[in-house]
């Protein structure tokens, strides 16, 4: 559905016109015009930049980059919004102050109307099979993607129905054509840029949106985690009606609880805070190091505190996936940096990014004894995860690290489960509280039951192996034998060499067309080569004008 194989194509862009005049002048408010103008849109749009406004406010010239990309996602709505809740997750994309700048995003779309969520219901389930007895007119919470409105079924049951914004598919798949076509003009006009690959960015926005569209997933994603705590009497996870969902809308269990920011709420309700703050701190606890699979978005607001000291989680749109290996090298990684031992620390840290060249160890291994050395002085209790985190990421952004997106995400909500923990509990130690916990499943990669899984593993994969090997090789010598196998090699920004080559040699072509249409029109002239007018060959003075335009348009193109 946002498939962006065939983006990029003026003509698409010409369709949508309007929008890209909204976000051109948006981008010259805030101060981006010297951006615009380097892109050379006028050259492949009939778009008018005169006529674009490019004044902008006194009080734009004080805020920083990364404030005006979050005031200019906050003032183009909804896709744009969602673009920079997403990049905020992405240390991998962009730079580091953009991701503290973009955290700060908030929804500020307006509801839509109550008719249009009637069409909607009466258009995914029938007029005659709306499973809903009525439905709350005002909705009780909205964002950029949908707003949730409370209604009763047929069966009195009282539920929340996540509603879909209607026409936003339709406005995303806009905005990512629009986001496509200038980011292959950054990429190809302006090089400072390029190095963030922007067009790659907005392709996996296309594909992380594309799965935040589909509630189908956040119902799947809410069964999911249900069954982690489903003999957890301390963790709840509403209810999902799947009879009463499609890909636009979700029904789920209506949670009548108290915020979890709601410290006097939870205190007039006589809410134990300190068990709670416990519970939150072993339900992350579990969900990384346990399933692999934990709630990426742990702010406040989706996080409840029901009767009897109960945590309730909702929004499962963003998750996040450990993998076992994944898990493992982070659990290293946290015990040579308790242990000081800066060079394993380093070789762990190598794991859990990516980059494009190996970084110089000696200055690696240095900056992480210095962060070691910062953080182990202090006691358990004054260490700030999200402080921490923001250390970490620093290094890894100093020697062009890339950190991996869930391991990233991972770290986030750690960080957020303790900004929770902080206001219900101010003495809460969040890492003093996870150290017996990882210290448990350190030990546990050495138990008889994890040694035999390993073991199997290995086993089968190794068997597996050595049954390809012959068939793999037989397949090679076949085609040996019949002269099909062919070597590739892949050169850096080959294709951009390519179509330079190519222009050029078009220009020479054309260059030498212009000569011999000189060469040929002055023989004509010269021998009044008939037919004639006026004593002057016809043909002569044809081909002198021809090679005269002909030289005017390769002027043209090339300025």
């Amino acid at each position: 559905m946002l498939s962006l194989k065939d983006f990029g194509a003026v003509g698409r862009t010409y369709r949508n016109i309007n929008r890209y005049r909204q976000i051109l002048t948006i981008l010259f408010k805030y101060g981006f015009g010297n951006i615009i103008n380097a892109l050379n849109i006028d050259q492949y749009l009939e778009i008018g930049l005169k006529m674009i406004s490019r004044a902008r406010p006194e009080k734009v010239e004080r805020l920083t980059p990364a404030q005006r990309v979050r005031l200019i996602f906050e003032e183009l709505g909804p896709t744009f919004i969602k673009f920079g809740q997403i990049l905020s997750t992405r240390p991998d994309l962009i730079p580091l102050h953009y991701i503290f700048e973009l955290e700060k995003l908030q929804d500020n779309v307006p509801k839509f109307s109550f008719d249009a969520v009637q069409k909607i219901l009466a258009k995914e389930f029938g007029i005659d099979q709306k499973p809903f007895a009525s439905i709350e007119e005002e909705p009780f919470a909205s964002a950029s993607i949908g707003q949730v409105h409370l209604a009763t079924l047929k069966n009195k049951e009282k539920v929340a129905v996540k509603i879909q914004r209607p026409g936003i598919r339709k406005l995303i798949k806009v905005d990512l054509e629009i986001m496509h076509h200038l980011a292959t003009l950054i990429e190809r006009h302006i090089e400072d840029l390029s190095f963030f690959r922007p067009i790659k960015i907005v392709e996996e926005f296309a594909s992380t949106l594309e799965r935040e569209l589909d509630y189908t997933l956040e119902a799947s994603n809410m069964e999911r985690v249900a069954k982690q705590f489903v003999y957890d009497s301390s963790i709840y996870i509403p209810k999902v009606y799947l009879d009463c969902s499609t890909d636009i809308v979700l029904t789920m269990e209506y949670i009548q609880g108290i915020k979890i920011s709601d410290i006097e709420a939870l205190d007039k309700a006589g809410m134990n805070r300190k068990l709670i703050t416990r519970q939150g701190a072993d339900l992350i606890l579990t969900q990384v190091f346990e399933f692999g699979f934990f709630h990426a978005d742990l702010h406040p607001g989706n996080m409840f505190a029901l009767p009897g000291n109960v945590l309730c989680l909702v929004d499962f749109g963003m998750m996040g996936f450990m993998d076992r290996q994944g898990r493992d090298v982070f659990i290293d990684l946290i015990g040579s940096v308790v242990m000081e031992n800066s060079s394993a620390a380093c070789r762990y840290l190598l794991e859990i990014t990516e980059y494009d060249e190996e970084p110089d160890m000696r200055i690696l291994e240095r900056d992480i004894s210095n962060f070691t050395g910062d953080y182990l002085t202090k006691t358990l209790k004054h260490i700030n995860m999200g402080r921490l985190l923001q250390d970490l990421l620093k290094i890894t952004v100093k020697h062009k690290l890339r950190m991996y997106p869930d391991t990233f995400l991972m770290m986030k909500s750690f960080a957020a489960v303790e900004g929770v923990a902080h206001r219900l509990d101010p003495d809460f130690d969040m890492v003093g509280h996870a150290a017996p916990f990882i210290k448990k499943k350190k030990i546990e990669r050495f138990s008889g039951k994890r040694i035999s899984e390993d073991v199997a593993r290995i086993s089968v994969e190794s068997l597996q192996f050595l049954q390809e090997v012959p068939r793999e090789s037989l397949s090679i010598i076949r085609q040996i034998r019949r002269g099909h196998l062919v070597f590739g090699f892949e050169v850096q920004k080959l294709e951009k060499i390519l179509t330079t080559y190519s222009k050029a040699n078009h220009k020479l072509s054309v260059s030498i067309i212009i000569a011999a249409l000189i060469i040929a029109s002055s023989l004509l002239l010269s021998n009044k080569v008939p037919p004639q007018f006026l004593g002057i060959s016809i043909l002569g003075i044809g081909g002198v004008v021809s090679a005269f335009f002909l030289w005017l348009w390769v002027f043209i193109r090339t300025r």
